[in-house]
C-alpha cells in the first residue's frame, strides 16, 4: 500500500517576500529609533532599500531586507544613538529648569560613536577601500569649498579640506597622477593608486549658492563615513611611502594659502635601535672567545671574499662579451632594447621635469600646483 500524499496548504504572509522584506515603518518600530536616526544608521551601515517582486504591504511603501534589519539590531552605533537621544533629553530638561551649570556640564560630556569597525566591515581589504574611493573624494572636495552654515559645520569643511590636501600630497610624492580633463563642472583627475584607477571631480573655486531643496543632513552623514574611510586610506598610503601620518601643518604657509605646501611631509624615524641590537647580539655571544680567535676568523672571511670576488669578476667579463654581441645583433636588426614598456608607460611622471612655473592669482592655484608637481615640475 502506498501512503497517501497530503499537501499542507501554506498560510498567507508566512513565507516568501512577505517574510524576507519589511516596510520602513515596520523597521523603525522594530529598531525603536526615529526616522532621522534610521536614515543615518542605514547610510553608515550600507543598508539600502530593496525592490521585491511582490509588494505585499502596497506599492507605495519603501521596503528593506529583513536580514539587513536584523544586522542593524546588533550594531553598536544603534546603542550610541539611543544614548545620544537620551542625553539630549537631559540637556533639554536642564534648560527648562534653568539649571545652566548642569546643562553646560551635560553638553561637555555628550556621548559619541566611532566608525572604525564599520569601515573594516564594509572594506575587508585595502584594495576594496581604494576601489570605493571615488565617491569619498568627490564629496570631500565638494564640502571643502562650501561655506559654513547652520547645517554645514565649518569644522567639518576644514577637516574635508585637510583630507584632500593629504591625498593630493601623496599623489604628488608618488607621481601617481595619470589623466586630467577640464570640463564645465570642474576638473576630472585620475590617479593610479595601488594598481587601481581612482577618478574624482574637483569643482572650481567660485562662490557657492546653496540650494534649499537639498537635504544636507543626508550628505553630512555620507561625509561622516567618508572621512573615516579617507583617514584609513591616507594612513596606509603614507605608511607605504615611509612618511609620518598625520603630516605636520605649517601655520605660516596655511595662512598664506600655500595649498600643498601647508602640510610638511616627514619621513618616519628608522629603527636604529633594533638594528644595533641585532648587530650587537652575535658580538655579545662571542665574548668568551679570545681576541686571537676572532682576528683569525676575520682574516679567513676576508680571504674567502677575495676568492669569490675574483671568480665573479671573471664570470662578469665573459657575460659582458656575450651581452655586447647580443647588443650589436640588436642594432643590426633595428631593435632598440634600451627602452622598456614600463618606461614608455611612465613618461608622464617626468613630463614637466626641470621646469619651473609661475602662477598668478587669476588661475586655480590648487589644481595647477597639483598637476605641475605631480608631473615633475616646480611652482
Amino acid at each position: 500500500k502506498q501512503a497517501a500524499m497530503v499537501r499542507i496548504a501554506k498560510k498567507a504572509g508566512k513565507s516568501g517576500d512577505a517574510v524576507n522584506y519589511i516596510t520602513r515603518n515596520m523597521a523603525i518600530k522594530k529598531l525603536q529609533v526615529s526616522l532621522a536616526d534610521f536614515r543615518r544608521l542605514c547610510i553608515l551601515k550600507g543598508c539600502y532599500p530593496r525592490d521585491p517582486k511582490k509588494k505585499v504591504k502596497g506599492k507605495d511603501k519603501t521596503y528593506y531586507a529583513n536580514k539587513d534589519i536584523l544586522f542593524l539590531l546588533h550594531e553598536p552605533v544603534l546603542e550610541k544613538l539611543r544614548l545620544i537621544r537620551a542625553h539630549n533629553r537631559k540637556i533639554v530638561q536642564a534648560k527648562a529648569r534653568k539649571d545652566t551649570f548642569r546643562a553646560t556640564k551635560l553638553s561637555e560630556r555628550k556621548p559619541f560613536y566611532v566608525l572604525d569597525h564599520l569601515v573594516k566591515e564594509r572594506f575587508p581589504s585595502f584594495v576594496d577601500a581604494i576601489r570605493d574611493m571615488d565617491d569619498a573624494l568627490c564629496l570631500a572636495t565638494l564640502f571643502a569649498t562650501l561655506p559654513g552654515t547652520d547645517t554645514i559645520e565649518s569644522a567639518r569643511s576644514k577637516n574635508a579640506r585637510r583630507l584632500i590636501l593629504e591625498f593630493s600630497n601623496y599623489v604628488v610624492r608618488a607621481r601617481a597622477l595619470t589623466k586630467v580633463f577640464f570640463s564645465i563642472k570642474g576638473c576630472y583627475l585620475q590617479a593610479k593608486v595601488q594598481g587601481q584607477d581612482v577618478t574624482w571631480l574637483v569643482p572650481y573655486e567660485f562662490g557657492q549658492n546653496l540650494p534649499e531643496d537639498v537635504d544636507y543632513r543626508v550628505m553630512m552623514t555620507f561625509l561622516e563615513f567618508y572621512e573615516t574611510q579617507l583617514h584609513f586610506i591616507n594612513f596606509k598610503l603614507y605608511s607605504s611611502l615611509g612618511l609620518k601620518y598625520p603630516p605636520r601643518a605649517d601655520g605660516v604657509m596655511d595662512g598664506a594659502f600655500a595649498g600643498l605646501g601647508s602640510l610638511v611631509l616627514e619621513n618616519k624615524p628608522t629603527e636604529g635601535g633594533a638594528a644595533a641590537a641585532a648587530i650587537a647580539a652575535p658580538a655579545a655571544k662571542g665574548k668568551g672567545k679570545g681576541k686571537a680567535e676572532v682576528a683569525g676568523a676575520g682574516a679567513n672571511k676576508i680571504k674567502s671574499l677575495k676568492k669569490k670576488l675574483g671568480t665573479l669578476e671573471r664570470e662578469g667579463a665573459g657575460a659582458d662579451k656575450t651581452e655586447g654581441g647580443e647588443q650589436d645583433l640588436d642594432q643590426d636588426m633595428g631593435v632598440d632594447g634600451g627602452e622598456d614598456e614600463e618606461e614608455v608607460g611612465g613618461k608622464e611622471e617626468t613630463l614637466l621635469c626641470d621646469l619651473k612655473f609661475f602662477l598668478s592669482r587669476e588661475v586655480p592655484r590648487a589644481l595647477m600646483e597639483l598637476m605641475i608637481r605631480a608631473f615633475g615640475g616646480a611652482v
